[in-house]
């Protein structure tokens, strides 16, 4: 809707940002709160551009900026950020006359058709028609609730939770395929390979987390489907940092289903009763690698 006091904000979804119109006259009561007032996102991004004549400010972020998270579904990818209203005492330094507010903003990108036309000449086959001739194959990867049956709705966990994270591949028509994890790392920004990194499945398959003392992290057996592969992994925070938003990049891949695993592909937790690393599925063996650290 356009920015009117009667829809006060006004959401664009581009191809690489997110462009946020706001009247303000937020609550519609014809008082208009200050632009200094108004943020998107957890890190708080100012806005960009401020029109007098429409009492309207606009606000414009990468996808990636201003704290804005990311969740995968099979069908889509889906960026959250939220507007932020934070009335200051002005005048009187003693009272403020409006609320506090929210607004969740959210793009939605389907992962399986074209985004952008930009680059598809006319002479060229259709976008579309060209990815299916190639098998392709689509992950995903979702934190679950704690039965594994649906999507969890909050991404927020308290010390002591448990993560239940759901690896899947969607392959249509190809051969029967079995989904492995190759390796997972959490990191306090997108970028896998930043620093402070802690690695939670290395190896090839080995979830190293479930090595620690203090862990109960483990790959979940049996499998309910080869294409899938759940694990859990309990919440932590990083040492000497005080950020809640941490992320998880993880490296999925697969094989046919009707190859044995092996050092290279493979599912293996720590089972702490028996001091031993053990498989999802296949000889033991495989696992032996995840000790040394000599894995393929």
């Amino acid at each position: 809707q356009a920015a009117a006091p009667l829809h006060p904000v006004f959401v664009q979804c581009q191809e690489a940002q997110v462009v946020v119109t706001v009247h303000r006259d937020l609550f519609g009561t014809g008082r208009l709160v200050r632009a200094a007032d108004l943020t998107l996102g957890s890190a708080s991004c100012l806005p960009v551009a401020q029109s007098v004549a429409e009492s309207t400010v606009t606000f414009v972020a990468g996808l990636h900026e201003c704290g804005s998270t990311l969740q995968m579904t099979p069908e889509s990818l889906i960026y959250k950020t939220s507007l932020s209203y934070k009335p200051t005492p002005s005048g009187n330094l003693v009272i403020i006359r409006t609320n506090a507010a929210a607004v969740p903003i959210e793009c939605h990108y389907p992962r399986k058709s074209n985004v952008s036309s930009n680059a598809v000449q006319p002479t060229w086959a259709p976008f579309r028609s060209t990815l299916s001739a190639e098998e392709r194959l689509m992950f995903s990867l979702r934190l679950m609730n704690d039965d594994w049956s649906t999507e969890r709705l909050s991404n927020g966990f308290q010390l002591g939770e448990s993560l239940h994270l759901q690896a899947d591949v969607v392959s249509g028509d190809h051969v029967p395929l079995r989904l492995f994890v190759d390796d997972c790392v959490a990191t306090l920004s997108p970028d896998r390979n930043s620093s402070p990194r802690y690695a939670l499945i290395d190896l090839s398959g080995c979830l190293v987390d479930g090595r620690a003392d203090d862990t109960a992290s483990v790959f979940i057996s049996p499998r309910p489907r080869q294409e899938t592969l759940q694990f859990m992994v309990d919440a932590f925070k990083f040492a000497g940092d005080d950020r809640s938003l941490i992320y998880i990049t993880c490296h999925l891949k697969v094989s046919p289903a009707d190859q044995a695993p092996n050092p290279l592909n493979k599912a293996c937790s720590f089972n702490k009763a028996s001091s031993l690393w053990a498989p999802v599925e296949g000889t033991g063996d495989i696992c032996s690698c995840c000790e040394t650290g000599n894995c393929p």
